[in-house]
């Protein structure tokens, strides 16, 4: 039997420096029953990590920007199918919600990422960042808007996305 030994490693030292963190907003539109490709919209937010009552991530304001500018991008009504993110649920959402006429909105099961057609963005965008070196957040910043970017311009990709659920988006 021979012996088998693993290949030689580089270690990347990796500091938290104040927990700085990138998150990224997004959904995939997509007109039932139409030929025209299905869309990439996202929004990012920059957590630098310093203050102690910071946002560290997207609030009900934010999530209700991202769906006014795809509304006003799409020029039309938006049917929502939304996972059960506590920022999704809260009665402030609801309230955001309720003030667009144009939006209806549709809860995912308690746990069904494979539902979700973004949760395919958020794992292709972590393994295109997997191996690089850390530079800095934000030089991350850039990096993700650039993936994100390439991502809308591959509409076999999102188109992808959404077949992997097995949603029917047809209209009744």
């Amino acid at each position: 039997m021979a012996n088998w030994r693993a290949p030689s490693q580089a270690v990347v030292k990796v500091t938290a420096q104040g927990s700085k963190r990138v998150s990224i907003a997004a959904l995939i539109a997509a007109r039932p029953g139409a030929t025209g490709r299905a869309r990439l919209i996202y929004r990012t937010h920059l957590d630098r990590g310093s203050g102690k009552h910071r946002r560290k991530g997207f609030d009900e304001t934010d999530y209700a920007r991202l769906l006014d500018g795809a509304h006003q991008e799409l020029g039309g009504a938006i049917v929502l199918v939304w996972d059960n993110l506590p920022t999704h649920t809260s009665r402030a959402m609801r309230q955001l919600i309720a003030a667009r006429s144009w939006l209806t909105v549709f809860q995912l099961p308690a746990y069904a990422p494979e539902l979700n057609p973004v949760e395919g963005v958020s794992s292709s965008m972590k393994r295109s960042l997997a191996n690089l070196t850390k530079q800095g957040i934000d030089r991350l910043v850039v990096l993700v808007k650039t993936r994100l970017k390439r991502m809308q311009y591959r509409p076999g990709l999102i188109d992808g996305f959404l077949a992997k659920t097995g949603l029917d988006l047809t209209l009744p």
